[in-house]
């Protein structure tokens, strides 16, 4: 029987071990994309106990607790922090095959040193060898990310987002890891919400251009993202229920946007027609800039009307949405290329099927420009488990070229979610390990090392550009 989470957890093969061991394990981070506060980063918050670094915000633990039938004063009702740690050991002390089982494992490892399981039994130890811990400095946020290796994160921040964070952390040259915004338009482009035009004004008054066309919301996003790159801002990030194709002349976008302005309702295809002129003009200016474009797309979001009225976004209630056509994903693309805008660019399905769909389109459209110019990101949310990285990995080397993938990012809330890049680089080197030890692959280790730390670490510094803090 192979020991529980041990030094070779998930490296069954000795390639696989020699893989991590000596090329993988030790590797910076690049944490490309997540959802971390910079304000929590320049202040380097220091939590009080685990249920505050571990359980708050984070809705991917939510949900599981849901499913287990747990009720909702533990986990974002009014218990203690203590009675709502006590109800995650009870639930996650079963979730056999769920990869918050092994990322809570992870986690308690690597920071904590605890190697037993957590569980209902164990809860009261973990509490408190854990908690006793963290009153120690190193347990602070800029000590969490210190332990972890983290050389660059990237966060995500609105176009009205002052960034005055970025600026106290650029300047500080104590913390060694770099701290850069992601520029999330969002709020600017969902035309189809209630808050947009209340949001619009905003971006008015921050960027200093009155907006009542969409010819004057161009000119204003513009001005913001002139603003995030003096800042050092490289990447963009939209979250979008499918990418569409919907083109239209600038007099049906401009009509569209004054009716929706002036409080009108819109229609779903008018919505399609503002948010393709939309992301066209902002593909063009991150073309222009050499920023990369990240679309995650194929979520189903806030199913559960209730509890969105209770708790608001992203509390746990989403889930995949199957329309997720390839072909308006291809035609998008296709449009940018023909008009000479097409910027490096990551396209994430929240559809596991999409998989060889995409890997398809990426190869449709990469060029000299840089290796893997278009990347098929890494599996994401309800598909960053084991099988859904395996099957990411798989359809990308077998339909792509994986020695150029950009690798993994946590995507997280949480100070403790690093361990999230080693459970992926076990992964990728138990799968390089198979594929070596079936003689699929020579066993030519200064090739492998390039390509583990390739896709580990040194291929996201040069697509993204990071130089480290000096």
């Amino acid at each position: 029987m192979t020991a529980f989470m041990d030094e070779n957890f998930l490296l069954n093969t000795e390639t696989a071990r020699k893989l991590f061991h000596d090329y993988a394990e030790n590797c910076p981070i690049i944490d490309y994309h997540c959802h971390l506060s910079p304000k929590e980063i320049w202040e380097d918050v220091h939590f009080e106990n685990i249920t505050q670094v571990w359980l708050g915000g984070d809705h991917y633990k939510w949900r599981l607790m849901r499913c287990a039938g747990v009720d909702e004063k533990y986990i974002t009702g009014d218990a203690s922090d203590y009675e709502k740690f006590q109800k995650w050991a009870e639930v996650v002390g079963k979730a056999i095959g769920n990869p918050l089982y092994h990322w809570s494992h992870l986690e308690l490892q690597r920071f904590f040193g605890y190697h037993g399981a957590l569980s209902a039994k164990t809860a009261d130890e973990v509490w408190n060898t854990v908690n006793e811990q963290m009153k120690r400095p190193e347990f602070s946020a800029r000590g969490l990310i210190t332990r972890s290796n983290v050389d660059v994160i990237c966060t995500t921040d609105d176009p009205v987002d002052s960034l005055e964070y970025h600026e106290k952390l650029a300047a500080d040259a104590s913390f060694r890891t770099t701290v850069l915004p992601a520029w999330r338009p969002d709020k600017a482009v969902n035309i189809e919400k209630s808050t947009w035009a209340a949001y619009i004004q905003q971006l008015a008054k921050v960027s200093g251009v009155e907006i009542s066309h969409f010819t004057d919301l161009k000119k204003a996003l513009h001005e913001r993202m002139d603003f995030f790159a003096a800042h050092g801002c490289t990447l963009s990030d939209h979250g979008l229920n499918y990418v569409m194709y919907a083109p239209a002349s600038d007099e049906a976008v401009e009509a569209i946007f004054a009716k929706r302005l002036g409080g009108g309702k819109i229609t779903a295809e008018e919505e399609n027609l503002f948010k393709f002129a939309c992301m066209l003009f902002l593909a063009g200016e991150y073309r222009r800039r050499n920023w990369t474009m990240q679309l995650h797309y194929g979520c189903r979001r806030d199913n559960n009307l209730t509890m969105f009225d209770r708790l608001g976004p992203d509390t746990g209630y989403d889930c995949i949405n199957t329309h997720t056509p390839s072909d308006e994903t291809a035609a998008f693309l296709g449009a940018l290329e023909k008009s000479q805008s097409l910027p490096k660019t990551i396209l994430y399905s929240l559809n596991p099927a999409d998989n060889q769909a995409i890997d398809t389109i990426c190869g449709c459209f990469q060029s000299s420009e840089a290796v893997s110019k278009i990347q098929h990101g890494s599996a994401w949310w309800f598909n960053d488990h084991f099988q859904g990285m395996t099957d990411q990995l798989t359809s990308l080397a077998n339909l792509g070229y994986l020695a150029g993938f950009v690798g993994m990012l946590t995507d997280s809330r949480s100070f403790l979610s690093y361990p999230r890049h080693e459970y992926f680089r076990r992964i990728l080197c138990r799968l390089l390990g198979e594929w070596v030890e079936d003689g699929r692959y020579p066993a030519d280790m200064d090739l492998l090392k390039e390509i583990v730390q390739g896709v580990c670490y040194e291929n996201a510094k040069k697509y993204f550009g990071f130089a480290s803090k000096e």
